[in-house]
């Protein structure tokens, strides 16, 4: 039983497996470590050559002793496994020997591939050679060199099978241990041709000994030793090719590794030095200049600048970073200067852990897997079966014994028990790298399988459907010209709150650049608002209560006004002051205040829709508030004023009616529901506390990467099933044709096109899953698109703001150095246009406000060029 986010062992152990060379092997490491005492479930990844195993060890004595008892159960199975997680190496340096190896396994089948190649077109020449036309000696050409012909074939067939011993090895040592793969087939058929050629060989010299020339030249033309190294080679072919798009499917990883810097500039003892990123610990002093990338993460102790994030979360726009704001690893200094302290290095930086969450994603197994596995385990010892019975009956039949060989021989090497291993981890494996390309961490193969068949999205409002940052969104003053002082006012008395809504209001002052004023004697009254002493005068913020507290009546301007943002689900906050002995009470007017919903939120719920989603919103907030909120976002069931323990009991009755239920939170409070939902996804700016108990991260808390992340499943899944059909349709057709079951109607098919077949089934595999690469979502589509959705209380856009700049600039001698200068300018984040001119000695740009000097001074320097101005 796949994991769940709500149901982690205390144990999980991480094996590299060696020896496996298709879904047989899988199945059988996979049954005899499942046997050990203590392993509650194991996970073997064939792509990756990989175990999972997940025990109820509690100690690291018990984890050890355990990893001793799962070692000597695989090697007594003929195969070898190591234990890889922390024992030796980092995740990082682990991973990257994976690649290392891939790369020599590969360069190693090619170069077997290359000389095999050489000995069979020799081989070809001397067997067929003559029937083709091709020339040739008088000695080797003649009837009367048959002989010759034969020896020379047995010798030339030695180097392919010597070069590709490594199918006899395994395949052989597996047949001992009663534990058949494909590399038995592939011995077994082989092994058989070059056998029964040798007979025959030595059956047509023992004839020619005798003198009988005309029955040893006969028997000589019916040698199989050409199908033999056909075999061995054709297989080879297929597994390098294997090989090589194998390689492909990490893509993904090694690109989010690649995010990570080299080096690093650290403070230590006065003194900035430069040190591999790697070496950067806890509690280093971090300098960062325009240009560099973050190497960890960590907190801003000076400095101020923009930082382009989008590495990480997608967003394209630059952030204002300011001392005590925290940076993030892999991300990039646009502008300005930074003096961080590290406080997440190594395998704990947010990089690193989506780099673990993938890869941990990679090597899990979707439950679609189990098929394909029950299969793998009895299908050779089936071939095996359907062969020895295919050479019996054709002997039975009366047909010759070379007929009834060659037929059993297609039948074990047509047959491909490989395309079922990787029909399942090679579309998974690239399906969660695609994923993280874009933002959306699968937590394993289960939660990605699952989402594609979900029928039910529940989504929290706070921070999922909404910003979850409150925002002015009007004042209404009680007479015109009242608006400034209102507003001064309203932040003055919010300046000394800790409430949300508060701190909007002070955002809005600010923005204005409106003063806010000292307070005294502040005090909050539950369920109506707060009060505090401006001057002479005490003055309040709060609702409709707190102003009939002081003695007001709402004149029906802001009665009607108070209505109307009720009605939009916003917040209205009173401003007002007390009457004292020397004037009356007076009452400026109100401000409204709102979480806003999320740009892209309407165009996301009507995708849900699209793809048969039913969506509800489930949120603790009042009914009034998110009736209006829903109203905005066009969904229809809303279930309102629900605590967090009560999120989990609807997510539970809407699965009792049988929906399959996926559940979209940020907060701590949707713990609880995201563990109950059949999926769980959490918004990636949400609590640890919510993306721990979620199966699916959205990293750019954009609710449309939830559409992205269900198309992107249904893709997976259906990529897939395609393999799995492939697989299973090509055995069920090409075995009955290699046995001979059509031979009345002219189809056979010979051991060599048998052994093509299956080289290219595996591969053919493998290039379909490598199809998910170039996937586009049809209805989350563009950001563009999703934010072209009417939102009537959406903000309306900022005008985008440009600049013109003339860079001067020295070292420019050719066109060469005008495209290196305008290549550099145009990948640096906020330029529009560049305009290199080699005559003016210059560049002109339009660039966004926050593009700076220095950045552009960094560019077109780090190009190998120097800027003597910029105007």
């Amino acid at each position: 039983m796949p994991d769940s986010p709500r149901n982690t062992p205390s144990c999980r152990l991480h094996f590299a497996v060696t020896g496996m060379s298709c879904a047989a092997c899988q199945a059988r490491v996979e049954k005899v470590v499942s046997r050990v005492e203590g392993v509650d479930s194991v996970a073997v990844n064939l792509l990756k050559n990989s175990m999972e195993v997940n025990s109820h060890c509690a100690s690291p004595e018990e984890s050890d002793a355990l990893t001793s008892l799962i070692e000597a159960a695989v090697s007594e199975a003929g195969y070898g496994a190591e234990r890889t997680d922390g024992r030796k190496t980092s995740p990082e340096k682990e991973r990257a020997s994976r690649s290392v190896e891939a790369e020599a396994e590969a360069r190693a089948i090619r170069t077997r591939l290359t000389w095999s190649i050489v000995s069979l077109v020799l081989l070809m020449y001397v067997s067929m050679g003559t029937m083709m036309g091709l020339p040739a000696p008088d000695w080797l050409g003649s009837d009367a060199s048959g002989l010759m012909r034969g020896i020379l074939q047995l010798l030339l067939s030695l180097p392919p099978l010597f070069l590709n011993r490594v199918f006899f090895t395994r395949g052989l040592k597996a047949l001992v241990m009663r534990a058949p793969n494909m590399d038995s087939l592939i011995a077994v058929g082989a092994g058989a041709a070059f056998l029964y050629g040798a007979w025959v060989l030595l059956e047509a010299a023992y004839y020619a000994g005798l003198g009988e020339t005309d029955h040893a030249l006969h028997l000589a033309h019916g040698l199989y030793f050409e199908s033999a190294a056909m075999i061995v080679t054709l297989i080879t072919v297929g597994k390098w090719l294997e090989a090589r798009a194998k390689g492909k499917t990490t893509d993904a990883i090694e690109r989010l590794a690649a995010l990570a810097p080299k080096t690093a500039v650290v403070l230590r003892d006065g003194k900035e030095s430069t040190i591999p990123a790697e070496n950067v610990q806890k509690g280093d002093t971090v300098i960062l200049l325009t240009g560099s990338t973050i190497p960890v993460d960590g907190t801003v102790l000076e400095g101020s600048g923009t930082v382009d994030e989008s590495a990480m979360t997608g967003e394209s726009i630059p952030v204002e970073k300011k001392t005590g704001d925290t940076l993030m690893g892999a991300t990039l200094v646009s502008s300005g200067r930074f003096v961080m302290r590290a406080e997440r290095v190594g395998e704990d930086t947010a990089l690193a852990q989506i780099i673990r969450l993938v890869d941990e994603a990679t090597s899990s197994k979707a439950p679609v897997a189990r098929l394909a596995d029950r299969v793998a385990g009895i299908f050779v010892p089936v071939v095996i079966g359907i062969a020895l019975l295919t050479l019996i009956v054709w002997l039975l039949l009366g047909e010759s014994f070379g007929f009834a060989l060659t037929s059993a021989i297609s039948v074990l090497v047509i047959s491909c028990p490989c395309a079922l291993g990787l029909a399942t981890p090679t579309a998974i494996m690239v399906g969660t790298g695609q994923g993280a390309k874009r933002g959306i961490l699968f937590k394993s193969a289960s939660a990605l399988e699952l989402l594609g068949r979900v029928n039910a999205a529940v989504l929290d409002k706070t921070g999922t459907v909404t910003t979850g940052k409150p925002e002015v969104t009007g004042i209404v003053p009680a007479a015109p010209g009242l608006e400034t002082p209102l507003l001064i006012t309203a932040a003055s008395l919010e300046s000394a709150s800790e409430h949300p809504l508060g701190a909007a209001i002070v955002r809005a002052a600010k923005e204005r650049s409106l003063p806010v004023q000292p307070v005294d004697d502040f005090r909050q009254t539950a369920g109506q608002g707060i009060s505090a002493r401006i001057g002479k005068r005490r003055w309040f913020a709060g609702n409709a209560r707190m102003t009939e507290a002081f003695g007001f009546t709402l004149p029906g301007t802001l009665e009607a006004a108070a209505k109307k943002a009720a009605e939009d689900g916003e917040t209205p906050l009173f401003i007002g002051s007390e009457p004292t002995p020397d004037a009356p009470g007076a009452l400026l007017g109100l401000i409204r205040v709102a979480d806003q919903v999320k740009p892209d939120s309407a165009a996301a719920v009507k995708a849900l829709k699209q793809l048969g989603v039913a969506v509800t919103m489930l949120t603790g907030d009042n009914p009034v508030t998110a009736k209006a909120i829903a109203a905005r976002t066009g969904i229809e069931n809303v279930i309102a004023g629900v605590l967090p323990a009560g999120k989990a009991q609807e997510v539970e009755k809407l699965k009792n009616t049988g929906a399959r239920v996926l559940m979209v939170g940020d907060g701590v409070n949707d713990a609880p529901a995201l563990a109950a939902a059949d999926v769980g996804a959490a918004i990636g700016a949400g609590t640890d506390v919510a993306i721990a108990s979620a199966g699916v991260v959205l990293m750019k808390s954009r609710l449309s990467d939830v559409v992205e992340a269900i198309e992107l499943s249904r893709a997976t899944m259906r990529n897939i099933r395609e393999n799995l059909f492939w697989a299973f349709i090509y055995n069920a057709v090409g075995i009955p044709i290699a046995a001979g079951v059509f031979a009345s109607q002219g189809l056979t098919l010979s051991p060599m096109l048998g052994a093509l077949a299956m080289s290219l089934s595996s591969f053919s595999v493998v290039t379909n899953a490598l199809r998910l690469r170039f996937f586009r979502p049809k209805l989350a589509g563009s950001d563009a698109a999703l934010l072209s959705e009417p939102q009537s209380a959406a903000p309306a856009a900022k005008e985008k703001k440009m600049s013109q700049k003339t860079i001067h600039i020295e070292g420019m001698h050719c066109s060469h150095c005008t495209s290196a200068v305008e290549k550099a300018l145009r990948a640096l984040p906020g330029i529009d246009a560049v305009e290199v001119s080699l005559e003016k000695k210059s560049a002109v740009v339009e660039a966004d406000l926050f593009v700076t000097d220095e950045m552009l001074k960094a560019t077109v320097e780090g190009a190998g060029f120097k800027v003597t101005g910029i105007d």
